[in-house]
């Protein structure tokens, strides 16, 4: 058990109620206050006793779920969870967000590690236009002595960052264990009186409680205590506010910290005064698109450093300061080509370099990575005056001290030396190159392939495509597309290996999709590279180039023979639903795709009653094609993907990239006809 939570637990309770409880909030006392147990899953259990409600693994025969649902909620301003839960043995523990007429719950929070004592969990609950309901999802290991425990479950108005210290468990902030420098708990009517530490800010008296540090027990300089935030769930912007008391500060050290999910540290505020004999306020503006904590840090030069105290930490979506710019955003430099270049600009001296072009349908070249039918860049000899070449790409300036992550997509075709085939560089705003920050290695040809790179620099900069030739028997097409920039470090961004809610790139896992099996039907495969048979199937996935799709191995399989791969159950939804997915169909031999409405309202349905969306046969191109199916479907419901083999080996038939958004299509996407060919199959337009 933490120190902080002994203190927390020893702390006298509040004079007066600090906090409004909201609906959904419950102690677990004699009652589930409305929580019910999923009737499709093991049940909690609530204790004979009262105060808290299990999942035990010892009612399992086999590893499964406990899925506790709140009662529906309309809670639509910003409002913080906070949980009292323990793992015991092997398991873990998710809160999941049910928005109100979607397919889809959205993970808030997740706890794997065990622990002996009572943890707590502070979780953010975005404002919201619609109601939701709460899922605590339980998962505890196989065999005895593996189970998991709710204590509490409040939900406060504001921010989870915001605390007084008034409650026992002081807002899940969090104190880093040190021998002999810590955060404690003070105030109150227990305290020494002859402490020179100041009275609690909140209430203005002796009565309540705030967090302090005194060097008396300091023993070594510079030691450090650190006092964390809950880590925020969702991206934040605008004014964090506390108040604060230092005495003898020229023997201590004060300051604000930002900490993300990777572990970096950013100083964000240090004081500009030595001591203060009163509370003093500070306002801090913070933009937060990624997982933060905040760290407050204390060091002492002697055992004479005197104190500094802290309370009444509060956030408010408005940043304190004029001056303070609105977050930028970099989404000016995301192209996918399809309208045009967008903000991007090549050097025309010698000729234009970059062109844009693209690809019909055929089995000869492979078209862009946004559609398979779109448009891309490409760097070729034959749009040049001269043999050899220098083409410089430049895209829009992106503004100092942001950490940006950059995306984009890359094919080359027929280089006899990779040197030099594409580089990216890091222009200033007066277009001096100021750093080379990647280079093209051997890589697989034909292939699209995803790079991500982060980089944050003190001055305005640029990225530039640069791609050279000196020899025109040396060279030939190099290719880019769907290049995106988003805020923060890519490990922690939304990206290929951090899918959102209803996407499925296999990059991980099967994503709880079920294989269905019987005597004619066979497994779709998860692999990653190029599919054993020649002259069929991709040569690499579509999500990174070097990735898993699903796909079915004709030469396992007889001809008329099938493999589906069912999605996990979706409730259904209000309104209009899109789907969208990336499908490779090409072979001499390729047989059928098909896309079904397995409906599950009145429990099995027999599968000759399935709603058929959409179907390919026979072979469309050597590049990944999308797919777009806008359906409706307001009740529980899982979708059937389909892969028929055809006459011969080769008919291997792959998908991956699966999306559903809710909301209607925003255009046709797919509309090459199902039929097969068309007289202009293999035209190529450059």
């Amino acid at each position: 058990m933490s120190p902080l939570f002994l203190l927390a637990l020893l702390a006298p309770p509040p004079a007066e109620p600090q906090t409004q409880l909201l609906p959904g909030s419950c102690r677990f006392e004699d009652t589930t206050c409305g929580y019910v147990s999923d009737p499709d899953r093991p049940s909690w259990t609530l204790n004979e006793e009262g105060h808290f409600i299990t999942a035990e693994s010892s009612s399992l025969d086999v590893k499964d779920k406990f899925v506790l649902v709140s009662p529906r909620l309309e809670l639509l301003d910003w409002n913080c969870v906070r949980l009292v839960y323990q793992i015991t043995g092997a398991g873990s523990l998710q809160l999941h967000l049910r928005p109100e007429g979607e397919n889809f719950d959205f993970t808030l929070w997740t706890a794997n590690k065990p622990s002996d004592s009572w943890l707590i969990a502070s979780v953010d609950l975005p404002n919201t236009t619609k109601p939701y309901q709460l899922l605590m999802e339980g998962t505890p290991g196989q065999g005895e002595g593996n189970s998991l425990a709710l204590f509490e479950i409040h939900i406060v108005p504001g921010y989870c960052i915001e605390c007084n210290f008034e409650e026992h468990h002081l807002c899940g902030y969090n104190n880093q264990w040190n021998p002999n420098v810590n955060w404690y708990v003070g105030g109150s009517l227990a305290r020494d009186p002859q402490s020179n530490l100041p009275d609690d800010h909140t209430m203005n008296n002796e009565r309540g409680h705030y967090m302090y540090v005194d060097s008396v027990y300091a023993k070594r300089f510079q030691e450090v205590a650190k006092l964390s935030s809950p880590m925020t769930t969702t991206p934040m912007s605008g004014c964090l506010s506390f108040y604060y008391q230092r005495d003898q500060a020229r023997g201590n050290f004060f300051s604000l910290f930002t900490k993300d999910e990777l572990g970096h540290y950013e100083e964000i505020w240090r004081p500009d005064v030595y001591a203060t004999s009163t509370w003093k306020l500070v306002q801090v503006d913070i933009k937060a698109p990624h997982p933060i904590e905040a760290v407050f840090e204390v060091a002492f030069n002697s055992a004479r450093g005197g104190y500094v105290a802290l309370d009444d930490i509060s956030f408010s979506p408005q940043f304190c300061h004029q001056e303070t710019e609105p977050i930028f955003d970099p989404s000016i430099s995301d192209c996918d080509f399809e309208e045009g270049y967008c903000q991007y600009y090549q050097e025309r001296i010698g000729g234009s370099v970059w062109n844009r072009v693209s690809v019909k349908p055929n089995v000869y070249r492979i078209g862009d990575h946004t559609t398979g039918t779109g448009s891309f860049l490409l760097a070729n000899t034959r749009f040049t005056n001269r043999p050899g070449y220098v083409g410089r790409l430049h895209g829009p300036l992106l503004p100092e001290n942001h950490k940006y992550c950059l995306r984009f997509y890359y094919t080359v075709h027929g280089f006899v030396k990779m040197d030099n085939a594409l580089a990216l560089y890091l222009y200033e705003e007066n277009n001096v190159a100021q750093e080379k920050i990647w280079t093209i290695s051997e890589t697989s040809r034909d292939v699209w392939t995803e790079v991500d790179l982060t980089f944050q620099k003190p001055m305005p900069v640029k990225i530039v495509f640069v791609t050279i030739c000196r020899n025109f028997w040396d060279c030939g097409l190099v290719a880019l597309d769907d290049i995106t920039v988003t805020l923060g470090d890519c490990q922690v961004a939304v990206g290929p290996l951090r899918p959102p809610t209803g996407q499925c790139n296999f990059e991980l896992g099967d994503c709880g999709y079920i294989q269905e099996k019987n005597l004619h039907r066979h497994n779709w495969i998860r692999t990653r590279g190029q599919t054993p048979t020649s002259y069929t199937g991709p040569r690499g996935d579509h999500t990174l180039g070097v990735g898993y799709f699903m796909y079915i191995e004709a030469s396992h399989m007889l001809s008329g023979h099938s493999a589906h791969l069912v999605t996990p159950e979706l409730r259904g939804s209000d309104g209009p639903q899109c789907l969208s997915f990336f499908y490779h169909m090409y072979g001499s031999g390729t047989g059928l795709l098909s896309v079904l409405l397995h409906r599950l309202h009145h429990g099995t349905r027999p599968r000759h009653r399935d709603t058929l969306l959409w179907k390919r046969q026979g072979e469309q191109s050597i590049s990944w094609m999308r797919a777009m199916i806008e359906y409706e479907c307001r009740t529980r419901h899982q979708i059937v993907f389909e892969a028929t083999r055809g006459p011969s080996i080769r008919s291997d038939i792959a998908i991956d990239d699966i999306v559903f958004k809710h909301g209607s299509c925003k255009d046709s996407g797919d509309s090459i006809p199902y039929s097969g060919f068309s007289e202009n199959f293999n035209e190529i337009e450059y």
